[in-house]
């Protein structure tokens, strides 16, 4: 054999797609192509883990099961054997294709709907449980699309990273505990499952993983959630400051301030003569939060200040 014909046989065939995205596609193969880390695919292969998955889901006959970025369809399997019906949001028209070969040879594949684009873009349908094994890299935006989903859901069973997992759940004082704590604990109540090792995905994350079931509050509290979270910035922007020294701010007076003369002039209120700054650290100083710290305080107390605030005047919108 020429030296040519031995250089031909060594060409590896590369499809367009794995062209496009070679430099972010894993190094490990599975299922006849290579995963994306640009898409964050880590296709959950054990089997005793996903079974647990879905019974902890607790999924009723009659439901309507949400399943994001469902891979290969190892878990959508499942789930198709115990739900109504299995909406699985997916990105990767390879995986849409696969998934769509693989449940054409199920009893239970007619359950199956299959919606393919990107699901922080896409309008979701009504479901009652939603399970996944999240893309590491959206996990935050992706939360709160769920809880800001209408009407609400029953459950989610979701995969994170594990230490995005336990500051979901973190409470007042533990290390973890930050605004995406307090903003996921506001719209529902979140408890962590199990811990998942990374050699349970093909390819391995770099990272540990857990699971945790997450239940909307039905009725959610009637607080307007953008300004809740404007105010929740402002307060865990040095979380570990007392709140006098993080207010003690100018580009924070001049945001206030701002919002504070509009909401006079809308509500013919005269403003204070006093100084912006000294009306802030007042409204902190009478309720006793001037000393305090975000890192130690509860959902209670920052409700009780922002009412504080909308009282005086003050909006963070």
């Amino acid at each position: 054999m020429s030296g040519k014909e031995k250089k031909e046989r060594k060409k590896v065939r590369v499809t367009p797609y794995e062209h496009k995205s070679k430099d972010s596609a894993a190094t490990r193969q599975g299922q006849g192509f290579q995963f994306s880390h640009a898409l964050g695919q880590h296709i959950l292969k054990n089997p005793l883990i996903v079974k647990s998955i879905v019974e902890k889901a607790a999924i009723k006959p009659t439901d309507v099961v949400l399943e994001i970025g469902p891979g290969t369809g190892n878990m959508t399997m499942k789930l198709l054997e115990v739900a109504k019906k299995v909406i699985a949001v997916e990105i990767d028209v390879r995986m849409v294709a696969e998934l769509q070969k693989r449940a054409q040879g199920s009893e239970f594949g007619h359950r199956l709907q299959i919606i393919h684009g990107d699901l922080l873009k896409v309008e979701l349908p009504y479901f009652d449980v939603c399970v996944a094994n999240v893309p590491y890299q959206i996990s935050s935006p992706l939360t709160f699309k769920l809880l800001a989903h209408r009407p609400a859901f029953r459950c989610a069973v979701l995969m994170f990273q594990r230490e995005f997992a336990m500051r979901l759940v973190a409470k007042p004082g533990d290390p973890l505990f930050c605004r995406l704590s307090l903003n996921t604990q506001l719209l529902s109540n979140c408890m962590h499952l199990m811990k998942v090792s990374k050699n349970n995905f093909r390819p391995p994350p770099k990272v540990e993983s857990s699971v945790v079931r997450i239940e909307p509050k039905v009725p959610p509290p009637p607080i307007n959630f953008l300004e809740w979270d404007g105010f929740v910035r402002i307060c865990f922007s040095r979380k570990n400051k007392t709140l006098r020294a993080v207010f003690n701010n100018k580009s924070v007076w001049d945001m206030l301030e701002k919002n504070y003369k509009t909401y006079c002039s809308l509500n013919n209120k005269t403003p204070s003569e006093d100084p912006i700054k000294d009306v802030i650290l007042k409204i902190l100083e009478d309720g006793e939060y001037g000393d305090k710290r975000a890192s130690k305080l509860s959902e209670v107390d920052f409700l009780k200040m922002l009412t504080a605030f909308n009282d005086a005047g003050f909006h963070f919108t």
